[in-house]
């Protein structure tokens, strides 16, 4: 048996219905389920490992003893960033799948089409695609210059 390899840093989400959520994730953004582990004295998912575009996240059933999910929380401080080579087709897709739309997808002032979505579960996701490349410099002019708001390219 080979062992998983996991990387310096992941993030470990907590959904209700997390098998619920593994579909989703698949549909939304393609992940695929590494494994996922049974709690034996109800048939829930208390932990499963997928892959995303080259990352590794965690998820797990709510247990409100020891971790409580946004949906309980009523909602969250946590965005998750994926980068992709289409935003306006993952966001689609993602839209199809069951997210709603937080942020409509926009040309940034930081070089990059962003867009954010909340999962049916209660996380978010921030949707982005390089479509300039911006120094952090001119990044630094151009938030100045909108007065440290975080205004799009059409204002």
């Amino acid at each position: 048996m080979s062992k998983l390899s996991y990387p310096p840093l992941s993030a470990s989400l907590v959904v209700k219905d997390a098998k619920a959520a593994i579909d989703f994730y698949g549909r939304a953004f393609g992940a695929t389920e590494r494994y996922h582990l049974t709690d034996p004295s109800n048939g829930t998912i208390g932990h499963a490992e997928l892959d995303l575009n080259g990352s590794m996240f965690m998820l797990g059933e709510e247990n409100p003893k020891m971790n409580k999910s946004p949906r309980t929380l009523g909602g969250t401080p946590v965005k998750f960033c994926l980068m992709v080579d289409d935003a306006d087709a993952l966001f689609e897709q993602a839209i199809a799948a069951g997210a709603t739309s937080q942020m409509p997808l926009t040309n940034m002032f930081y070089g990059y089409r962003t867009g954010s979505l909340l999962d049916p579960f209660g996380h978010e996701w921030l949707i982005q695609a390089l479509i300039e490349e911006v120094s952090p410099e001119e990044m630094q002019r151009r938030w100045n210059e909108a007065g440290g708001e975080c205004k799009t390219e059409e204002g």
